[in-house]
């Protein structure tokens, strides 16, 4: 995909913002030698000071490189941890919004054009529920629904681990979950899609005795049951067969990077939905293949995208841009600052779908440096 060239890069700032005790976001802003700035995110929980020293350096090496965004975006090279392909993954954002915002176009007509103005949404309730009994998982499903989400996605199993699964303990803390699971599905009546993310927690067998006990509850999909190393590859095809014939999808891949970390799962048929994260990608446009693998292969493309309001603008444009798409995730009312860190110009979703801006330039947002939890590194 071929861009025109534009200013050398001129400054570039890494900033976090701790928006919850559990929740640091993590920003790249861009700016070339004519004064337009692009900004992307490589948020990554569990190794933010990671993700930030990788930034820099890569950072420092194009600002020493004086280069232009074009130029840029073919020296970031691709990613060989997940380290790695948020850094690079948040400089191709903002390289790709600069570029976009020089044209006066959207990133999505710059990757290619605009396939959809309306974006469906599906709300992931977990970081908003603090209680985590089942009446605190029911009242977040409640205040989504009441804001016109007609779907939900929970993280029921908070005490579960592969440790656990092998213990005493397992049917206990099996239960919990099977509890909120139950609790949220009554709160949302039998109608709405209800999704289940496992994050990795179970072993094979056990992940079957889950998605037995699940089954009354019509899920639409169970998500990320064990660990995604290739070398479970057949495990997760199994468990997908198994999960068919309990009446739900499986789904998952939300850390992979890049086609080749893709392929792998496309030519196993692991999955029914995959997941492609915009943080960790590797590059939009890296996405987007990716997105295509999936379309021609008949697996659902759902972008995971539970994190910042930057990432939230670069998967809109992403689901704008692609083949096929079905719904986007977004981390429902975590906190106020996911508008507010962006001066509210992110667009509201009403009755579960997003409305694109016909006029947006680039992703059509950007950080507000007056807002005071944003911390420059």
């Amino acid at each position: 995909m071929a861009f025109e060239t534009g200013a050398l890069i001129s400054s570039f700032q890494v900033t976090t913002a701790d928006v919850t005790p559990k929740t640091r976001w993590i920003f790249v802003r861009i700016a070339d030698a004519d004064g337009i700035e692009g900004y992307g995110e490589g948020t990554l929980g569990e190794a933010s000071a990671q993700v930030v020293e990788a930034l820099q350096s890569r950072l420092a090496f194009l600002a020493r490189e004086r280069v232009d965004p074009v130029k840029a975006l073919s020296v970031l090279g691709k990613p060989r941890t997940l380290v790695e392909a948020a850094a690079i993954s948040a400089v191709d954002q903002a390289l790709h919004d600069i570029l976009a915002r020089r044209k006066g176009i959207s990133v999505a007509a710059l990757l290619g054009g605009e396939k959809r103005d309306r974006v469906g949404l599906y709300a992931n309730i977990n970081r908003r529920t603090l209680d985590r009994t089942p009446q605190g998982f029911a009242d977040s499903a409640r205040v989504a629904i009441a804001a016109g989400h007609h779907a939900i996605k929970i993280a029921p199993f908070d005490e579960m681990t592969p440790v656990i699964c092998a213990g005493l303990d397992f049917v206990h803390k099996l239960e919990s979950g099977l509890q909120r699971i139950a609790a949220v599905r009554d709160a949302i009546g039998p109608d709405r899609r209800l999704m289940v993310d496992c994050h990795w927690r179970f072993t094979e067998a056990t992940a079957r005795q889950a998605i037995d006990a699940c089954a009354e509850f019509s899920l639409h999909w169970f998500e990320c049951p064990i660990d995604e190393d290739i070398k479970y590859l057949p495990a997760i095809r199994s468990l997908r067969d198994y999960a068919h014939s309990k009446g739900m999808l499986l789904a998952g891949g939300e850390k992979i990077f890049g086609l080749d970390g893709l392929a792998p799962f496309v030519a196993a048929d692991a999955y029914d939905i995959m997941m492609p994260d915009v943080k960790y990608a590797g590059g939009l446009v890296e996405m987007l293949r990716m997105a295509d693998m999936q379309n021609n292969a008949g697996i659902a493309f759902s972008p995971h995208n539970p994190t910042g309001p930057i990432a939230h603008a670069a998967s809109l444009e992403i689901c704008a841009a692609a083949g096929e798409t079905d719904f986007l995730e977004q981390q429902f009312d975590e906190t106020p600052l996911f508008f507010q860190l962006v001066a509210g110009t992110l667009p509201r979703d009403r009755d579960g779908y997003v409305q694109l801006a016909s006029g947006r330039t680039g992703f059509g947002v950007a950080l507000d440096s007056s807002v005071d939890r944003l911390t420059s590194k």
